[in-house]
């Protein structure tokens, strides 16, 4: 005689939540480089994603600030555009900011980023961050050691100030190896459209590799916290590093699909006589193409 199978109780089984960015294609072997079809469609369908995540971040009213540093040449530039691609700047500001003024210099170390944190609603991608003091500021000696051991002190307290106050913090490190960073130096120097991405401190920046190496590993083991983690993105491959970071990003930021509101487009008003200056008497951009 058969014995009777236990009864599972209510409520033992639960659906597993969808992944919302696993609905895509066979990923290519990770050897070679990276189809251009298969990164073409991919990134689109993430960017699909993140519109999504735009919706969402304006209607619960999120603040999210999204940092990137790493090497020079390691493509942060480019994973910040793919990003901001479809969608809006109003949403998804970017901040880069230039070298601090003399009253800038004066003032509390985070006083000029606190004035770009996200209001509701907002994410910030800051395209470098305070921890320039960290970095190149520490390695280029543009700050003294007593200001630079302050800053590892108080970091973890700052972020965590922002945590507390209902500020999500990303920070992501591109890490680049010496040979691929030199290769896309030397692509710069020979291409006029990209020669403004290398500066004079890129290239002092290669005499201090090591340097910055320390630097990194010194900044890491203060900042690296709980509250606020640390994400190595490998970008030797741009492909790659780009959809592997718009993905990680989508996945720590919990949102669903917002209803999508019906839209009708008004009717046009009805010209009721009014007359049109003349297009001679307008300036037009000549048609040349």
């Amino acid at each position: 005689m058969s014995k009777d199978k236990k009864k599972k109780p209510k409520g033992s089984h639960k659906p597993k939540k969808k992944d919302k960015t696993s609905d895509q294609p066979a990923t290519p072997s990770k050897s070679g480089k990276l189809p251009r079809k298969f990164y073409e469609e991919e990134l689109l369908r993430l960017q699909a994603e993140l519109v999504k995540l735009q919706a969402w971040v304006r209607d619960k009213k999120l603040k999210v600030i999204v940092i990137f540093e790493g090497r020079d040449a390691a493509g942060k530039g480019g994973v910040i555009k793919r990003i901001t691609e479809r969608i809006s700047p109003r949403t998804f500001r970017v901040v880069a900011l230039g070298t601090p003024t003399e009253r800038e210099k004066s003032q509390w170390y985070f006083q000029r980023y606190a004035s770009h944190l996200p209001a509701a609603g907002e994410v910030v991608l800051l395209d470098r961050s305070w921890y320039n003091r960290a970095g190149v500021e520490h390695v280029m000696n543009f700050c003294t050691d007593d200001q630079y051991q302050e800053f590892l002190r108080s970091c973890p307290q700052f972020e965590r100030m922002l945590v507390l106050s209902g500020i999500q913090i990303v920070k992501y490190w591109f890490s680049v190896s010496d040979d691929v960073q030199e290769k896309r130096f030397q692509a710069r120097i020979h291409d006029p459209t990209k020669l403004w991405k290398l500066s004079p401190m890129d290239l002092k920046s290669r005499t201090k590799w090591v340097e910055y190496s320390k630097a990194k590993d010194e900044m890491f083991k203060y900042t690296d916290t709980s509250i606020a983690p640390w994400y190595v993105v490998d970008a030797d491959d741009k492909r790659r590093a780009r959809l592997n970071t718009i993905r990680h990003l989508l996945s720590l930021i919990p949102y669903e699909d917002s209803p999508a509101k019906s839209i009708k487009l008004p009717k046009r008003q009805e010209d009721q006589g009014y007359r049109r200056p003349p297009k001679s008497a307008q300036r037009y951009v000549p048609n040349l193409y």
